[in-house]
């Protein structure tokens, strides 16, 4: 039977933690919550924006099972299972089927340096021994591994892999991959610096792996509608141009420090990050706090900025 693919805004989660550090699970359920009624239609949990790295193994299999029991079928559930190596990687995967997970998104192993050919090699047999269905992170900022448009291609020819995000800023390889056609929920993601999301929307994209989406649900979703109509295409650009501040604020550090901050700000469940990296405070954080009074998101969202409250603490 054919995998489901996702399509239009696919959230990259944080992890909310308790002010002790560790990982708060009914900070999952209401984030959640906030995504269900906001038009959010897959979320990545445990990816990059989840801190995933900080992480040890028996949280990463916690997170995986407790959040698997607010699983309704409103949303699509994947879940970040990149391990160090390849054994572990299946290690992950395989928890993750176990426990009914809609899908897994893997990207090359961190730190390795590995080549094209090897990374191709790694997905395919990942895809090979999963019985989930599996999405390709494309992602050389953090893992320096940049696949190209045939080694993409190769991994579109597998029945398991069934959702690419691409993380370059070559407009030229969104292109291709749109014309190709291949059997692949096609996304981007929304990083403005690297100019993908009107280009592969324009030319047929499925959505975007976003991970501003934590911060603006309702946007995001309007912006990773696939273009069906000319409304569709109208509503993605105004909502992209008019949103455009916010969304190069959350890239202004590196993920998830901004969005995470913003929301701590905002009254939504998110909690310390883990160290080293810290929270922002003062003329950056309120930066992005101007930003969205701007845009009113306070209002729209409910949003109860705590300017006094995180000074003191």
């Amino acid at each position: 039977m054919p995998h489901i693919k996702p399509e239009g805004s696919f959230v990259a989660l944080i992890t909310p933690f308790n002010n002790d550090g560790s990982v708060d699970i009914e900070g999952f359920r209401t984030l959640l919550d906030f995504h269900q009624e906001n038009g959010t239609r897959a979320v990545l949990i445990m990816g990059s924006t989840g801190e995933v790295s900080m992480l040890s193994t028996d949280e990463r299999k916690y997170i995986l099972g407790e959040t698997m029991k607010f699983h309704n079928g409103r949303m699509l559930f994947y879940y970040g299972c990149t391990g160090q190596n390849t054994e572990a990687t299946k290690d992950f995967i395989q928890h993750a089927g176990i426990h009914g997970a809609d899908g897994a998104i893997i990207a090359a192993p961190a730190y390795i340096c590995a080549s094209n050919a090897d990374i191709v090699d790694f997905c395919l047999e990942i895809a090979d021994a999963s019985n989930i269905p599996i999405g390709f992170y494309n992602n050389p900022p953090r893992v320096k591994t940049d696949l190209t448009t045939s080694d993409i291609l190769k991994l579109a020819r597998h029945e398991n892999i069934v959702v690419l995000k691409e993380s370059t800023t070559r407009v030229g390889q969104a292109a291709e991959l749109c014309a190709a056609k291949p059997d692949l929920s096609l996304m981007c993601c929304c990083a403005p610096n690297l100019g993908l999301v009107i280009s592969m929307m324009s030319l047929g994209g499925h959505g975007t792996a976003n991970m501003s989406g934590n911060i603006i649900p309702q946007e995001m979703a309007v912006i990773s509608t696939p273009w069906k109509t000319g409304e569709d295409a109208f509503s993605c650009r105004e909502a992209w141009l008019h949103n455009l501040e916010l969304l190069k604020y959350n890239y202004s550090h590196i993920n998830p420090v901004s969005v995470k901050s913003l929301m701590h700000a905002v009254g939504l469940p998110a909690g310390p990050l883990r160290k080293p990296l810290r929270l922002l405070e003062g003329v950056e954080l309120d930066r992005g706090l101007a930003i969205l009074e701007d845009l009113e998101l306070d209002k729209k969202y409910g949003f109860q900025i705590r300017r006094q409250r995180l000074a003191a603490e």
